[in-house]
């Protein structure tokens, strides 16, 4: 799918374009901040955190909107109802700087009084959605913090993943993580044509088809306001992403 999208993107900019991935949320975020890359898809979290440097580029269509869920996932069989039943269990968190595997529930713990470290016996960083639903299931954690939307795509492209674990709480909806740019280059060539490109995908073949892979509808230009929820909460716990 990268290979396609790569592809795709540089047939449709006219330009070269070279995707890189990165482990933690902090390293795409340190390439963009220091303009060594364009643009990138990182989370709602660390856009919030930077919202003097960076401008939204684009965002998402999921179902039809640009929103998505944090879920907290427990082992299939768990008889836990609510996150407060989670106590002095092993918990499994995405990314410190991911807002649905870690800040919402972060700010859910902090709306009653507690923190992570202290309320659960032992918590850690799989980086990566996957690698939390992953853990869960196997056994390696009770519960987890993972995206929502990655959850609902695993469950039916990878059920075996999927069906050893259980949601236990949804979120609000908040802003789908978005792809984003330094503001002082939202004007460049460069980044326009990768905006034009992105919300041009359900009108060719080959955007329609990694669209598909990706089980979205297509982008749209992002609204700062559709992000403000993950601000609240992150103003509220007093963090800072990287």
């Amino acid at each position: 799918m990268l290979r396609d999208l790569e592809e795709y993107l540089s047939t449709s900019t006219g330009a070269q374009v070279q995707l890189l991935k990165r482990r933690t949320y902090q390293e795409v975020t340190s390439l963009l901040l220091s303009g060594q890359i364009d643009a990138a898809w990182i989370c709602g979290y660390p856009y919030v955190q930077n919202l003097g440097r960076l401008a939204l580029l684009s965002v998402p269509l999921h179902h039809g909107r640009p929103l998505y869920q944090s879920y907290v996932i427990t082992e299939a069989a768990a008889p836990a109802a609510s996150l407060s039943e989670l106590r002095g269990m092993t918990h499994a968190f995405s990314d410190p700087d991911s807002n649905s595997g870690f800040l919402v529930t972060r700010w859910l713990l902090a709306r009653q009084g507690e923190r992570p470290e202290t309320f659960f016996a032992r918590s850690f960083f799989a980086y990566g959605h996957r690698n939390v639903i992953r853990a869960v299931g196997s056994g390696l954690a009770q519960s987890g913090s993972v995206d929502g939307y990655v959850w609902e795509v695993m469950a039916q492209r990878e059920p075996q993943l999927t069906r050893e674990t259980r949601i236990l709480n949804r979120s609000d909806w908040h802003g789908f993580p978005p792809v984003c740019c330094l503001s002082a280059a939202r004007g460049s060539p460069a980044v326009r044509a990768l905006a034009t490109a992105l919300e041009a995908m359900p009108s060719t073949p080959p955007g329609r088809r990694i669209l598909a892979t990706l089980q979205l509808d297509g982008w749209v230009p992002g609204d700062p306001a559709w992000f403000d929820g993950i601000a609240r909460m992150s103003a509220e716990v007093g963090g800072s992403a990287s």
